[in-house]
């Protein structure tokens, strides 16, 4: 054997050791997170639970690239040549084989070879676990289950509670339980009227995000109804209280939907975690659910390996995605698709309202931004894929020939592929412009007024969109409103919150605000910026949220985010709520 041959054994060994060593760290640090989120509940550290999200989320990344940059520091030969990488590979492999976690260890160890190499995000690189993400897990082993008829309800909700095993009482526990009895039966109509026997299966984990705890889980009727089970959890001054019980399916849904922080889960078996949520929300792709509980990059392998099971299944090209085009992004996605796809144009169409344009990394910085903080259930998750292929084939002719025009610095064709230097994943929703003009009356007014309590929780999250056109908004099939456009987002308490309704009838001078530097904002032209030409619906609008028109409502948020004080969102209607 050369010295050379000896030299690169050597460096792959202490590559494998490194990538090891590193992996346990990472994921030892990742799994504290959820029992410190416990913590910070029980303290009414509202802030600390908002810090353990976004610190959760970059504990990967961090990782990743101090591996990387150790190793192309102190192991040229192997950092030099990428052949080499199968010998880590194959020795990493057979370390964590026989582990729970070896799928999510498998993907660390690809996104470093990813990193030190600037190679391709590969879908067959995951082919080995992508049964485990396809396959139904047996959660058995994780679920506690509670036979219930209404002689013993309020003794199996006694149980339920007390199973959270917090450091802290709650505040009136008698109070509580009568409650959720008093609940459950009027949402099981008639299953337990004749003493049919229900079970009630909860996850054995506690479920942690902002304010608010959770135990989550399901109800089975004798006749194989399922419906969700989930009790939501606050903390006020005198101890914990069960602010609500959500059976609907609906509102499970929007609950665990990625537009808000991921949850923190005291439960490490993630694959049966997701199982079970996809059982009580099967209307969400799997992909999602991983993302929603943290895992989000196993939620990225999940939602590539659906794309392409889509793509498999309908055999239909991509094409341009419906509703008016965007004057910054280029969306795209298959008919039957969950997803829509997207790139940004290298400069933007002649529509743009904005001045100069500051580039492609400036708006993917903004869809990290909001990757990255409490989207408040009214913003989407974004999934970005770096150095991606994909066939040809898998998109139609006018697609491949815009993206080839308006995206050429992003998008270049190699043989039977388009290699894409990054690419935007979303949920896919219907352009709220596109919904109104087909919906009923009462799905007009519904989402109308969602659009305003969407607004009003992106404000607090921090996020002023300052393109309010009605097209940067989506409605989803529950007749949610979320923004998912954010080339044009801007940091609220960086506006200029101004107005003219304190100017003089008649007077004609330039006001005072129109010379100054950065974003402002006049309350009172908010309607007309929705762009909507429902005359009725903008009046709709505008009467059911006459707060957003004042330069009041948007400064008191303002100093409520300028004095760190973290934002009460609402996840689900006020008619869940217990009466307390």
């Amino acid at each position: 054997m050369s010295h050379s041959e000896e030299q690169i054994l050597c460096e792959s060994a202490q590559a494998t050791d490194l990538v090891y060593t590193h992996f346990k760290t990472f994921y030892q640090e990742f799994r504290q997170i959820p029992n410190l989120a416990k913590k910070a509940f029980e303290k009414r550290d509202h802030q600390e639970s908002l810090n353990l999200s976004s610190n959760r989320l970059r504990l990967y990344s961090i990782s990743i690239r101090v591996v990387s940059d150790q190793i192309k520091t102190d192991l040229a030969a192997l950092s030099a040549h990428e052949n080499l990488w199968v010998n880590v590979e194959t020795d990493f492999q057979a370390r964590i084989s026989a582990k729970y976690y070896a799928d999510l260890a498998m993907a660390y160890l690809h996104s470093i070879r990813r990193k030190i190499y600037q190679g391709e995000w590969r879908v067959e690189d995951y082919s080995l676990y992508r049964s485990k993400y396809q396959s139904e897990a047996d959660w058995s082993d994780d679920v506690d289950q509670y036979p219930v008829s209404n002689s013993n309800l309020s003794e199996q909700l006694s149980e339920i509670l007390r199973s959270a095993r917090f450091d802290i009482p709650y505040e009136d526990l008698h109070r509580d339980i009568n409650g959720l009895v008093e609940r459950t039966l009027s949402n099981m109509d008639s299953a337990l009227s004749a003493e049919e026997e229900c079970q009630i299966e909860m996850f054995r984990a506690g479920f942690f995000r902002n304010r608010g705890a959770y135990l989550v889980g399901r109800i089975v009727s004798r006749s194989e109804r399922i419906r969700p089970f989930i009790i939501a959890l606050l903390n006020g001054d005198n101890g914990v209280y069960v602010d609500a019980l959500i059976m609907s399916n609906t509102y499970a849904h929007n609950m665990f939907s990625s537009t808000l922080a991921n949850f923190h889960v005291t439960n490490e078996h993630y694959h049966e975690l997701c199982g079970f949520l996809r059982s009580i929300m099967p209307a969400r792709p799997l992909g999602l659910h991983y993302s929603t509980v943290g895992y989000n990059h196993l939620g990225k392998v999940a939602v590539m390996n659906e794309i392409e099971s889509e793509r498999n299944q309908f055999a239909k090209p991509m094409s341009v995605a419906p509703g008016t085009p965007g004057t910054v992004a280029i969306g795209f996605c298959m008919p039957d698709s969950a997803y829509v796809l997207k790139v940004v144009r290298d400069k933007p169409t002649a529509g743009y309202k904005w001045g100069k344009f500051e580039g492609v990394e400036s708006v993917l910085r903004k869809y990290n931004q909001v990757h990255e903080i409490n989207r408040t259930d009214s913003m989407l998750d974004s999934i970005i894929y770096y150095n991606f292929r994909l066939r040809v084939d898998w998109f139609d002719h006018e697609l491949k020939t815009l993206l080839l025009d308006q995206a050429a610095d992003s998008v270049r064709v190699d043989g039977d592929d388009l290699i894409f230097k990054y690419l935007i994943v979303q949920r896919k929703l219907t352009p709220l412009p596109v919904y109104l003009e087909t919906a009923n009356q009462r799905q007009q007014e519904t989402v109308m007024v969602n659009l305003g309590y969407c607004i009003k929780n992106n404000a607090a999250g921090n996020i002023f969109n300052r393109d309010l056109d009605a097209r940067n908004y989506g409605v989803s099939s529950m007749r949610k409103v979320y923004l998912f456009d954010y080339d044009a987002i801007e940091p609220l308490t960086d506006v200029k919150i101004r107005t003219n309704l304190d100017r003089i009838e008649g007077e004609e001078d330039i006001p005072d605000w129109y010379f100054e530097d950065g974003v402002v904002f006049l309350p009172e032209e908010l309607t007309t910026g929705l762009c909507l030409p429902f005359r009725e619906l903008r009046r709709l609008f505008s009467d059911k949220h006459k707060d957003l028109h004042s330069v009041a409502y948007w400064e008191a948020i303002q100093t409520d985010l300028n004095n760190a004080k973290v934002p009460s969102v609402s996840v689900y209607p006020d008619s869940e709520r217990l009466r307390r």
